[in-house]
């Protein structure tokens, strides 16, 4: 350490100076005093490694004062006070944007929400009986009804539900699994990962992109736990291909006493190809082909909250809900009110439809979706903003959260130019706002995509657009 490092230490701020200015100006009042403390010597720890580290050709920081560095600390202690997770206008296109928590909540699921949270509920206590409850009861015979399934159980996402599933199922056996289902989802979620977590040991068979029912024949022995299937999610292998049927798997299952596993990972009930979409199978139609266990998410194509749903065998669902695992995943009063509440849209296909967000937005005609931004950019026109250009274009929205990763979704945009800022920088700006407008950038312009974007939201678009006009 040289002479020069030694001085710039010795004069970094004093934590009694910068704590006798923050109570002075009563920047601390109402605040815990160790808070206040810790926060101070995190801004002079923070100086002190700027000066024994500094960047690569820059120069060494000069002695901040003790005002400066108060002034640092102020603004920690006002950050604690702002909600750090908030709501955000998804003007991306990307319908279940999992960085912007996919699926939104129907009106019905905030309800049970507010109603169930609001003081205590009979959670795990049977009205009936007066005795201690089941909380999956709450909604297994909703699951069950909707899916024919001969049983439900709900953990906190699918991951869980396939760590549990195959823990009960394998472990400490083999897992066959063809080598073109071995997937990497977001969030470094990777099947081969996930199976070996669970204590099963994986067989692979076939190859990337052909696997034959031989295949799966050759590999059932002694050792053998379950036969896992697993739907691609985010990608497809087109050409050359050959896969191997659930019914099949079933067959083979049945013939050999193996059971038989489908992780379907998003977990459709509505037939999308009725509205333009390939064909992608639905809960009832897994559950059709008799297979033993069939896992999928709360929060993509069913569009409720996050949550790993379990269907499948009675006698299977028996072992897996007496899995110790079970208690470490099981899901929370809030959540189940939310996925009771969504669930009984799809005892009505057409009321799930219109007012579950994600099928809406997913099904929704384009005619309309070009109505909406009509209106969008009518409202922002009004506001006679200098400097920008508002315009309607011809685009395609995506699903998004690793479900139907080849569609692509007509849709609506506006574009947003700017003349004084890049499309870069309004895109940041956008992203500061108190309610953050989370848009793309295309061809140096910003588009909102009108898919995602709710009426709710246009005031939001509006004055947002205009508290950045008046930045400029």
């Amino acid at each position: 350490m040289n002479d020069a490092t030694r001085e710039l230490l010795k004069d970094l701020p004093k934590i009694d100076d910068m704590l006798h200015i923050l109570e002075k100006d009563g920047s601390c009042e109402g605040i815990s005093r160790d808070i206040v403390v810790a926060k101070c010597r995190q801004v002079v720890d923070e100086m002190r490694l700027q000066i024994l580290h500094p960047k690569k050709g820059g120069k060494n920081p000069l002695p901040v004062p003790a005002a400066e560095a108060a002034q640092a600390v102020r603004k920690r202690l006002l950050d604690l006070y702002t909600s750090s997770l908030r709501r955000v206008v998804n003007a991306t296109g990307i319908i279940l944007h999992t960085n912007l928590g996919r699926a939104p909540l129907c009106a019905e699921a905030l309800a049970r929400i507010i109603d169930v949270s609001a003081g205590y509920s009979n959670l795990e206590f049977d009205l009936d009986t007066g005795k201690r409850g089941v909380r999956y009861d709450h909604v297994r015979e909703l699951l069950c009804s909707v899916s024919g399934a001969e049983d439900a159980l709900i953990v906190n996402n699918n991951a869980a539900a396939v760590l549990l599933a195959l823990n009960t199922l394998s472990e400490g056996k083999e897992a066959i699994v063809s080598r073109g289902e071995l997937i990497e989802i977001g969030g470094e979620f990777r099947i081969p990962e996930v199976m070996g977590k669970s204590g099963a040991v994986l067989r692979e068979v076939g190859t990337t992109n052909r696997t034959h029912l031989s295949d799966y024949e050759n590999a059932v022995e002694s050792t053998t736990g379950v036969i896992l299937k697993v739907h691609t999610s985010n990608f497809k292998v087109l050409g050359f291909t050959n896969e191997v049927g659930l019914e099949e798997l079933v067959t083979l299952g049945n013939n050999r006493g193996v059971p038989v596993m489908n992780d379907l990972g998003s977990g459709c009930f509505v037939p999308l190809d009725m509205y333009g979409f390939e064909k992608e199978p639905t809960v009832q139609e897994v559950v059709k082909t008799g297979v033993d266990v069939v896992t999928f998410s709360g929060d993509k194509l069913l569009g409720g909250p996050q949550a790993g749903v379990i269907l499948g065998k009675g006698a299977i669902l028996a072992k897996i809900k007496k899995n110790p695992l079970n208690r470490a995943l099981r899901i929370d009063k809030l959540t189940l009110a939310a996925l009771e509440a969504t669930m009984i849209h799809y005892l009505d296909l057409g009321r799930a439809i219109s007012d579950i967000p994600v099928l809406r937005a997913l099904t929704e005609p384009v005619a309309e979706v070009e109505k909406r931004a009509h209106e969008l950019i009518a409202l922002l026109k009004q506001l006679s903003l200098k400097g920008l250009e508002f315009s309607m274009m011809k685009a395609t929205s995506m699903a998004g959260g690793g479900s139907l990763p080849t569609q692509e979704i007509p849709t609506a945009v506006i574009a947003v130019e700017s003349r004084t800022l890049s499309a870069s920088r309004l895109e940041r700006k956008l992203r500061t706002l108190e309610i953050p407008i989370i848009a793309r950038i295309y061809e140096d312009r910003v588009l909102f995509d009108l898919r995602t974007i709710a009426q709710e939201d246009f005031p939001l678009i509006r004055d947002g657009i205009k508290r950045i006009a008046g930045e400029s």
